[in-house]
């Protein structure tokens, strides 16, 4: 068999059990009301939660930010490519959200997914075991990996189970890893409980706030402000992508933990620098979060969560119990997950089937994804089509 026959093959398993991922191409901004693939739709799949991704304030920012610091940084941060524009990101960032430690830092990463993958293999190694819960995000699971640490996994969300392992662990360095919102559940982990035991253990407590920053606490600082928790074991990662509409991320901890990142994290020394322009772009973006507007996004997206909680419990499928943006409708298996996302995109509605690895194995979902932008009227077109699919009617 040759190589091309091997993955031939594999790519045939893969058709088999209904786990072909394919990509549809948008030709409009990300927004509520899209055109993909040539169809008018209604979004129900990014995380652009605020409706952010293409507001002007921002498309205006990037294009001020190319026109100030050209397309591209040139280089690593180390080696030329560290702008004004990043360090002004990184000390907006750190003031935004850095109430959860003394001496706040803030370093900025062009994906998420980067800064994951460097604070896990920094702050842990051969010397660490490393406790992370069992539906962390791919990101989170590959930094464990690649850390080289002793990594255990306590069962989602399970304090319980968790604080058995960390009595029994000798290790002298631990760290806890965790979602701060589960990307595919929509549920808040542990945070205050999670901390007692890192504080108890001498741990670190890592928090990826991805989908909490910028729509939850006050103002949008995220889930630890939410929770108005505060300790030095706190790292917090957060993102640009989904509720800031931009793009990048930043870890931000106590002053001593991001020198260190500078100093030892492969992934931040290691690549070229994110253009300033979306750093730039990025500040502006934190300025909108913060004000009267982004106030009035999160509470117009509090009432479309809400009502949308409604209309799925009376469905006869399983909601997931969430209070966030992200609201699972959990099918079962593959092939009636993949149908039923397939109807929606014929009522018009692109409403995504999520399925293993990416969940367990028999939660096949529909991952209905709520922005500020949707309007109630867009909400009313998918209550119409989940009643009319659920009672097998046609459109």
């Amino acid at each position: 068999m040759s190589l091309l026959d091997t993955l031939r093959e594999g790519l045939s398993d893969v058709e088999s059990r209904g786990l072909t991922r394919r990509r549809r191409t948008a030709e409009t901004p990300c927004a509520a009301h899209m055109n993909i693939d040539g169809r008018d739709i209604v979004g129900f799949a990014s995380n652009d939660y605020l409706g952010l991704a293409a507001h002007p304030a921002l498309v205006d920012a990037l294009a001020q930010g190319a026109r100030r610091y050209g397309a591209g940084s040139g280089g690593s941060h180390l080696l030329g490519g560290h702008s004004r524009a990043h360090v002004q990101l990184e000390d907006d960032v750190a003031a935004f959200c850095g109430s959860f430690v003394d001496a706040p830092r803030a370093l900025s990463f062009s994906t998420g997914y980067m800064a994951n993958l460097a604070t896990l293999t920094t702050l842990a190694g051969r010397n660490t075991t490393l406790f992370s819960d069992a539906l962390n995000h791919a990101s989170l699971i590959d930094g464990a990996r690649l850390s080289r640490a002793d990594v255990q996994i306590y069962p989602h969300g399970d304090i319980a189970a968790l604080a058995a392992m960390l009595d029994a662990c000798e290790s002298d360095a631990k760290l806890i890893v965790t979602d701060g919102v589960f990307s595919m559940d929509g549920n808040v982990a542990p945070l205050a409980e999670l901390l007692a035991l890192a504080e108890r253990h001498g741990a670190w407590l890592v928090v990826d706030d991805a989908h909490g920053f910028g729509v939850l606490g006050p103002q949008g600082r995220g889930v630890l402000a939410q929770l108005a928790l505060r300790s030095p074991h706190l790292v917090y990662i957060c993102t640009f992508g989904k509720a800031a509409g931009v793009a990048g991320a930043a870890v931000i901890a106590h002053e001593t933990v991001i020198e260190w990142l500078v100093q030892r994290a492969r992934p931040y020394i290691f690549t070229t620098a994110a253009p300033p322009a979306v750093a730039h772009a990025v500040s502006a973006s934190l300025a909108i979060i913060a004000s009267d507007e982004g106030d009035a996004r999160r509470a117009h997206l509090a009432s479309l969560i809400e009502r949308t909680r409604g209309l799925l419990r009376a469905t006869r499928w399983q909601p997931v119990d969430s209070h966030t943006a992200i609201q699972p409708l959990i099918i079962g298996d593959n092939e009636t997950t993949l149908a039923l996302a397939a109807r929606f995109q014929a009522e018009g509605l692109w409403v995504p089937a999520i399925r293993p690895p990416t969940v367990p194995v028999g939660t096949s979902r529909l991952r209905i994804s709520l922005s500020a932008a949707h309007s109630l009227d867009d909400l009313a077109r998918l209550e119409a089509a989940l009643s009319r699919i659920a009672t097998g009617d046609e459109a």
